[in-house]
């Protein structure tokens, strides 16, 4: 599952019945989780992977990191908030793109 937040854009997904991996390119998105409240440990990678870094969360945590992300919405406009959020702006472009590409795929 791809989510984009304010705090940054991450990839999750389940590895085992009790484990999933919060995964994101920028090590910031991560330690903004951890910021606002998400009891977790960054850590590197294995060589390659197309999310450099991530956090190895019990499958108990998860509803924290949805509560936690629910919160952080504050704003009433996403996009808007990306370009006012320093550490978020780089990817204001591609959300535009993402968002251009899914309005074209709902016409269709």
């Amino acid at each position: 599952m791809w989510v984009a937040s304010k705090l940054g854009f991450f990839s999750i997904v389940r590895k085992a019945s009790d484990e999933f991996h919060i995964r994101a390119r920028v090590k910031r998105d991560l330690e903004n989780l951890v910021s606002a409240g998400f009891p977790a440990e960054v850590v590197p990678s294995y060589p390659g992977s197309d999310y450099p870094w991530r956090i190895v969360a019990k499958a108990a945590q998860m509803p924290q990191l949805w509560q936690l992300l629910g919160e952080s919405v504050d704003y009433g406009n996403f996009k808007g908030q990306i370009a006012q959020t320093p550490d978020q702006r780089a990817k204001l472009h591609g959300y535009h793109e993402i968002w251009a590409i899914m309005q074209k795929q709902e016409r269709a």
